[in-house]
């Protein structure tokens, strides 16, 4: 089954796993999630289902982080009208087709999935719960519902997208075509942003708040932050992620809130000293963090507003998924559901 689309379609998600969004989820996906609306087909996933697969949060919690997370998309650009912005649970459809997909997984291909051997062999895998095992399945399955074209994908999930592939050309021969093979799209601005404090890591939250500025901090935070953040001693501005990542970092960063370039930077700041710079990157984090933090502030004093939209996008999706696991619980063989008889 092949669904024919007027734009090619586009599938990305994000979990809700803290109080907001940092720079790195903002300038590696969420900014590009907002450009690409115009040119695709846009189906965007808060994956609650995958943050319960590691040390949960506790169930208020859990809410109250997807609430952030809509609403800051929301702030970001994302336009319910342009694209499908849903919640993962909301859809009985990702488990059910999950199911289909981990029946024709191999144990030992999904045992080679890179998260899980990396902490299996940190804490053991009798402490791992069969979610982190087989989470990368519910992925796939995330993915080939929406009978997705294209993926954004970081090099770390490469071998999910490859694994989602594979499982798409085993179901399609084994049972008929049923679902779109998705491709992988890089898009060509997307910023890898690094730890402030350890330029050899990319920016996550795992890493300590340190070195990781997040969309909700205030202006003081962010300006020390990035006044803090670690270079080198030779004091040249000059672009060089090899020799000077941190320095790098900077650049990047403020080449991407200025709409700007690194060349252009390192022209602006030559023979300047790098903090000139500093106090440049954190003007230009500000000016966009600030507006983005009192709109996100406004989104989540109105709920039913936040529920109203969350409604329309799961409405939107389910008449891709919902024809989607109809197709391949049909081609696997299970018997359809027969109608209620009526009354009377």
């Amino acid at each position: 089954m092949q669904v024919v689309t007027t734009k090619p379609r586009v599938l990305s998600g994000i979990q809700p796993s803290g109080e907001s969004m940092q720079l790195g989820n903002y300038l590696g996906a969420v900014r590009n999630w907002v450009s690409m609306q115009d040119g695709f087909d846009a189906f965007y996933c808060v994956v609650d289902l995958h943050a319960i697969t590691v040390e949960p949060p506790a169930p208020e919690e859990l809410r109250q982080r997807t609430r952030i997370v809509v609403a800051q998309l929301l702030a970001a650009g994302l336009d319910p009208q342009q694209c499908s912005l849903f919640v993962q649970s909301h859809l009985a459809e990702h488990p059910q087709l999950s199911w289909v997909l981990e029946c024709i997984t191999g144990f030992g291909e999904a045992s080679r999935m890179t998260q899980f051997k990396d902490k299996s062999a940190k804490s053991g895998v009798e402490r791992q719960g069969v979610g982190l095992f087989t989470y990368p399945i519910l992925m796939a399955a995330d993915i080939l519902l929406y009978q997705t074209n294209f993926v954004p994908v970081g090099e770390d999930q490469r071998q999910h997208l490859e694994l989602t592939r594979n499982l798409a050309q085993r179901f399609n021969q084994r049972y008929g075509d049923t679902f779109v093979v998705p491709e992988p799209y890089i898009p060509k601005e997307a910023a890898k942003i690094l730890d402030l404090q350890d330029p050899s890591a990319k920016m996550s939250k795992s890493r300590g708040d340190a070195g990781t500025v997040y969309l909700s901090d205030d202006a003081s935070t962010i300006s020390k932050k990035i006044k803090r953040a670690v270079t080198d001693a030779d004091g040249e501005v000059r672009y060089d992620l090899q020799a000077k990542p941190g320095l790098s970092n900077l650049m990047t960063i403020h080449a991407a809130f200025t709409n700007s370039t690194t060349e252009k930077v390192e022209a602006e700041f030559a023979g300047g000293g790098y903090g000139a710079l500093k106090s440049a990157v954190a003007d230009s984090v500000i000016a966009f963090a600030e507006p983005f933090a009192r709109r996100t502030r406004e989104l989540l004093e109105d709920p039913a507003e936040l529920d109203r939209i969350l409604a329309l996008g799961a409405a939107k999706a389910r008449t891709v998924a919902a024809e989607t696991v109809r197709a391949a619980y049909s081609n696997v063989g299970f018997l359809a559901p027969a109608s209620a008889p009526t009354a009377g």
